[in-house]
């Protein structure tokens, strides 16, 4: 995997889903490794409350290439940034394109404490900050406890 900022390592799923769901805004995306498919990796973006996740594949050769919808020709790229500069166009067949990269850096992976970015290139929407404020809350609350799954 080439050094990209937006490649999260293998946090899995959930936690993919959350950092989005933290964020917020429509079109934010992350890359993360595939939690059921060795050496693919996840391409996630969120659409109206909703994580659209496209395997990144490595084909013969070393092009990237994303699974899309139906009917929308699949593409390779000589890098993954590539396919990301690609997909942050309207009509390359994703839920919407790649707006807010969502960065790994300053994402600490301790399940006790709150996990926010550090680098945050805009304030989440009020959804986002409310989401945060009651996940703060039940961490307070839970002082000392796990209470990572509690989001949902």
């Amino acid at each position: 995997m080439e050094n990209l900022s937006v490649y999260h390592g293998p946090i899995g799923k959930k936690e993919g889903e959350r950092r989005l769901a933290l964020d917020g805004r429509d079109g934010c995306f992350l890359v993360r490794n595939s939690d059921s498919v060795p050496d693919v990796y996840c391409l996630c973006v969120l659409c109206n409350g909703i994580v659209f996740t496209y395997r990144l594949q490595q084909h013969d050769g070393g092009s990237w290439a994303a699974d899309t919808i139906p009917g929308v020709p699949k593409r390779h790229f000589r890098k993954i940034k590539n396919l990301i500069a690609a997909f942050q166009q309207p009509g390359q067949g994703i839920a919407i394109p790649l707006l807010y990269p969502v960065t790994a850096q300053g994402w600490v992976q301790t399940p006790t404490e709150v996990q926010t970015p550090s680098n945050s290139l805009s304030p989440p929407h009020s959804s986002s900050s409310t989401l945060l404020q009651s996940y703060v809350a039940q961490g307070q609350e839970n002082e000392g406890k796990n209470v990572m799954g509690t989001l949902g």
